[in-house]
């Protein structure tokens, strides 16, 4: 008798630990991990810090004795030496299969590249591609799975497509019965939030929702935001839980310890990303193709005379035709330049004012970056980055209430 209640007690112990959609906005106190085998090091400076998956106690209970499936890539880690695919194998968790989303689970392959199924050379396990044509998990793919576990890294910016995999994810979850834990992790752009709402109208995989480009939350907090508005198909919710980091903020300085995709190389990339992104809609090149991917932009188009700084794109790891190939493109070098804590459209700007035929600066795919039409439109009229700004500032502001119901961190 007294070993039944002490299993129970323990059991709501751990579950306590579990932040759900109705959880407290405030993080957990670090705990003891019951993980005494294993040695890690954290991904952050503070020795105090961990990541959701870090933060054994609050997951592993709900693993034991079930089928397992998880979507993760190469930015799944405990440390650099340890995946977590590798981790939870050596806790004899049952794992039965991976999910791998944009870039592969290695996350070797160019952005918009096909990845196709396998198996995991190193621990046998079956693949499952989340891109191309199968971006929601099929009811087949989910068979023999009782919980399934989501970990990738996000960076904060609304057509970074991990988050509309976590949606497909969520979605084909709560249309199958099957609970979904999140591991949460950091927002390297946290404290940001700006830029146009996108919408309705110009849904795609590089915005499925109508938030701003830069969001300011934790994938954990993002999928609490899915559920809690219905954002999935018939305003489906799925069993979530999120498994928080210990001792973060939003405001806390983190440097991400793998690149999160192959052209995200190191932190002036990914908090020049989201500004500089919206090139991929213009024939503008933001670097693929060089060492400096997200961090210097140019095309044979701009005039030498404005621009001191070239480069020649050449096919690399992560991009095997870029823009420009082989082109010596005019432009500006930004690795130098100072953390930026904004949306910026200065080099936006400044690429369309000194392209001399505009009617080729822009193609389709700049609308979808947006999600909306206003933005290309107000450039094209000449208005300047503050006259551009102050029309997102009525959306920002109605966002910003909605996420409050969400965050789980200070």
């Amino acid at each position: 008798m007294t070993s039944k209640l002490f299993f129970k007690s323990t059991l709501l112990f751990f579950s306590l630990l579990i932040v759900s959609c109705g959880s407290s906005k405030k993080a957990i106190p670090q705990k003891k991990s019951s993980s005494d085998n294993v040695t890690l090091t954290s991904t952050s400076t503070d020795v105090t810090f961990k990541t959701g998956a870090e933060n054994f106690e609050s997951y592993l209970p709900l693993l034991k004795d079930k089928r397992v499936g998880i979507v993760t890539n190469q930015t799944g880690i405990l440390s650099k030496e340890k995946h977590l695919v590798d981790f939870l194998i050596e806790q004899n968790i049952n794992l039965q299969k991976i999910y791998a989303p944009e870039h592969g689970f290695r996350g070797t392959a160019d952005a918009g590249e096909l990845i196709v199924d396998g198996k995991d050379t190193k621990t046998n396990l079956p693949i499952i591609s989340l891109y191309g044509n199968n971006k929601k998990p099929k009811p087949e793919q989910l068979e023999g799975i009782d919980i399934l576990v989501f970990d990738l890294q996000d960076v904060g910016a609304r057509f970074y497509t991990y988050i509309s995999s976590l949606h497909y994810v969520m979605e084909a979850c709560a249309e199958n019965n099957i609970p979904l834990l999140v591991l949460d992790r950091p927002n390297p752009n946290g404290t940001i939030i700006d830029g146009p709402i996108l919408e309705k109208e110009h849904t795609s995989f590089v915005g499925m929702h109508e938030i701003p480009v830069l969001h300011g939350m934790t994938i954990g907090e993002y999928a609490k935001m899915i559920n809690g508005e219905k954002w999935l198909k018939d305003s489906l919710q799925c069993d979530l839980k999120v498994a928080p980091c210990l001792n973060y903020s939003h405001d806390m300085k983190y440097s991400l310890p793998v690149k999160p995709s192959p052209n995200l190389p190191n932190d002036q990339s990914i908090n020049l990303y989201a500004s500089l992104c919206f090139f991929e809609g213009t024939n503008v090149s933001l670097g693929r193709g060089t060492e400096k991917q997200f961090q210097i932009y140019g095309s044979p188009l701009l005039p030498e005379s404005e621009f001191d700084f070239s480069f020649t794109p050449q096919p690399n790891f992560g991009a095997k035709d870029p823009v420009h190939n082989g082109k010596l493109c005019f432009g500006e070098d930004l690795t130098e330049i100072r953390k930026i804590h904004r949306l910026e459209l200065k080099w936006l700007l400044k690429a369309y004012e000194n392209t001399a035929d505009k009617t080729v600066f822009f193609n389709d795919f700049f609308t979808k970056l947006a999600g909306t039409k206003k933005l290309r439109e107000q450039i094209e009229a000449g208005m300047t980055e503050k006259e551009i700004r102050k029309t997102w500032h009525e959306g920002l502001e109605q966002f910003k209430e909605v996420r409050k119901k969400y965050l789980i961190y200070e």
